[in-house]
């Protein structure tokens, strides 16, 4: 009998366990479809407004038929794709110019497919086009890319270059690189490369409102946009009305934090990212992924006429988390927690046992897991009835000494 009622108490005890480490945070979503080991869950977008910035309070938690409790290990892991650059050895064979322009040869080894071309020069300011051609014997050519420019602008205000050549892969054995300028171009470095690119999953996210405004005295345009709820941001695309060149510093920040005054939320910013707004390149712009909701765009447009902005776009890369579960329980994705640190899980070394292929979990809906607090009861006094209560008796009392007091003289 004493051992039956010892292992109630410890069965009771690791139920009390288990739910008192999952009460300690906000939120359950019930997990389904675990039929092996391994399996992979997207984190869906509601998730994110409810963590910490840093994703360290997520956890996976399991209730056994016991009432005992076990926490599934899991590695994050955030769909960034990836950049693969292979250069090439080359050798420059000539140099030469006719009323063309200036010519410059490369020869590579056989075998050796490019697709960039990276150049340096001399001149900190030029304006130049060019067109690159490729050949298999240096008596047939082919265009690659024509009418592409190249330009460099450097002053007291700025300092901007775009002197990438990009094109679809090729492999020529030679390739000629013809610029179009009266003055010798002063070629410092030249570099041939094969760029890979893989790219990341992305979700598109949009946008609640966006205001655009240009303020006079700084010579900015101020870019404000609120996304529908916070989301995991790393992409950020610019369109641009205007059709004329331009190159403007940008600074892009988001809200870190906000407090209300009487005259209203102000706003706390932190950086995310800056550079040049160019009418050569796409206006594309990745940061690290960060939570936001909101987002501020600054456009430094010195004296020139300010940009019109048609829209922006954005996104982030999917966030999912692979699991392992090792034995049999109702488990439940939770999060919710600021004062939770990252867990520090074994599957972490050894990622070359983790499958390739993974069965994605279904995710329940949202459950409020912390209890509402019980409401605090009031005081005696506090109670307005009471009070006039208490009141209306002294009243009566100081009344019915008075009038004693009277009859008694």
């Amino acid at each position: 009998m004493k051992h039956k009622i010892s292992l109630a108490f410890v069965l009771l005890a690791c139920s009390t366990v288990a739910f008192g480490q999952m009460e300690q945070y906000s939120y359950q979503r019930k997990l389904e479809g675990i039929t092996t080991s391994w399996h992979k869950l997207v984190l869906p977008d509601s998730v994110f407004g409810k963590v910490s910035p840093s994703l360290a309070d997520i956890r996976i938690f399991g209730i056994t038929e016991d009432g005992d409790t076990t926490e599934a290990p899991y590695l994050l892991e955030i769909a960034t794709g990836r950049h693969q650059q292979q250069e090439a050895v080359f050798t420059l064979l000539n140099q030469s110019q006719n009323d063309r322009g200036y010519f410059y040869t490369f020869q590579l080894p056989p075998e050796n497919p490019v697709n960039q071309i990276k150049l340096a020069f001399g001149q900190p300011n030029f304006d130049w086009r060019l067109k690159l051609e490729g050949s298999s014997n240096q008596e047939e050519w082919f265009t690659i890319v024509d009418n592409y420019r190249i330009l460099s602008i450097k002053n007291g205000l700025t300092d901007y270059a775009f002197t990438t050549v990009s094109f679809p892969l090729s492999n020529y054995r030679y390739l000629r690189l013809l610029i179009n300028s009266s003055e010798k171009p002063a070629l410092q470095s030249a570099r041939l490369t094969a760029q890979e690119a893989v790219e990341g999953a992305y979700r598109n996210y949009a946008l609640r409102g966006m205001q655009a405004e240009t303020e006079k005295q700084s010579k900015q345009t101020v870019i404000d946009a609120r996304l529908k709820f916070p989301a995991p941001l790393s992409y950020l695309k610019i369109f641009v009305r205007d059709t004329f060149d331009y190159y403007r510093p940008i600074t892009i920040n988001y809200v870190r934090d906000s407090i209300k005054t009487q005259t209203g939320w102000k706003y706390r910013y932190a950086p995310l990212a800056s550079g040049t707004l160019s009418s050569f390149e796409e206006n594309e712009f990745s940061f690290s992924s960060t939570i936001l909701d909101r987002l501020q765009v600054i456009i430094n447009n010195q004296d020139n006429q300010p940009l019109h902005i048609d829209s922006i776009s954005i996104k982030g890369y999917v966030h999912e988390l692979v699991a392992r579960f090792s034995q049999p329980a109702a488990y439940y994705l939770v999060y919710g927690n600021p004062g939770a640190g990252k867990p520090e899980y074994d599957i972490e070394k050894f990622p070359e046992q983790i499958p390739k292929y993974l069965t994605a979990l279904q995710i329940g809906p949202e459950i409020s897991i912390r209890q509402e607090e019980a409401p605090v009861p009031t005081p005696f006094f506090q109670h307005k009835g009471w009070l006039w209560l208490v009141m209306a008796l002294i009243i009566l009392s100081l009344g019915w000494f008075s009038l004693k007091m009277m009859r008694n003289v």
